[in-house]
């Protein structure tokens, strides 16, 4: 007696692998697009802060946070919140990642420098003077700035307070928690491609001060720094 047996043809078969080929193309695709557009606004973040300095400068011939006159620049639109003057030194004192003793309360963030730290309300007068978004009142959980990854982003030029020991630039502006695999990218996009040279650095996430510089490949970290480490990346002007 015969017996008929059903099964999927060579063509079946072919056609679904190439369906669930082309459907784990376009994952992988999307997700690809997803951190390009990622490391694309990370890199925006440094090419901004420049922009709010310069812009600051500019209109009140003073430094954003170091500014000894912003309480009385910034009255008209300082509502309902305290303005800090900085000493006028012509530097933004202050480690980059100071929170004012997280006065902030920011998710992730420590408990790093003072209230009256220039780094600190660097942000305040900025934003008064209608150069950056975000939250003018310091006690605001929102007031420091995050980036595309939710780290935070800081800037400083204190004479003491490199975040990264050898780096150069009249500012620095540093952004922290950010993957190595972006990291590389961002130095890449920015700079030499060299994760420990020239005017974009990579050290340590969460590094105030003194920090030493990572391999592109991570090799002098212990353990070694892999793509999805997070990472603090700096990147002096």
């Amino acid at each position: 007696m015969k017996r008929n047996q059903s099964g999927f043809t060579l063509i079946e078969i072919a056609i679904v692998l190439v369906i669930i080929g082309l459907l784990l193309g376009g994952v992988l695709k999307g997700q690809e697009l997803i951190n390009s557009a990622k490391v694309k606004n990370l890199a925006t973040d440094f090419k901004n802060v420049p922009i709010y300095i310069y812009g600051y400068q500019d209109k009140y011939k003073a430094l954003p946070g170091d500014d000894a006159q912003a309480s009385t620049h910034l009255t008209a639109a300082a509502s309902g919140v305290t303005v800090r003057n900085g000493n006028g030194s012509g530097i933004i004192d202050g480690v980059w990642n100071s929170n004012g003793a997280n006065a902030s309360g920011a998710a992730g963030v420590t408990g790093v420098g003072a209230v009256t730290d220039e780094s600190f309300n660097f942000w305040q007068h900025i934003r008064l003077a209608g150069f950056g978004p975000g939250s003018t009142d310091t006690a605001d959980p929102n007031y420091l700035p995050t980036n595309a990854v939710g780290g935070h982003i800081g800037v400083t030029n204190s004479v003491n307070s490199d975040p990264i020991t050898g780096m150069v630039g009249t500012y620095i502006v540093c952004s922290d928690s950010i993957p190595f695999k972006f990291a590389k990218q961002l130095d890449t996009t920015l700079d030499d491609g060299n994760t420990a040279t020239g005017s974009v650095q990579i050290t340590k996430q969460g590094t105030s001060t003194g920090g030493t510089a990572i391999k592109t490949d991570g090799s002098n970290t212990s353990p070694v720094t892999t793509d999805d480490t997070p990472v603090l990346v700096c990147m002096g002007y």
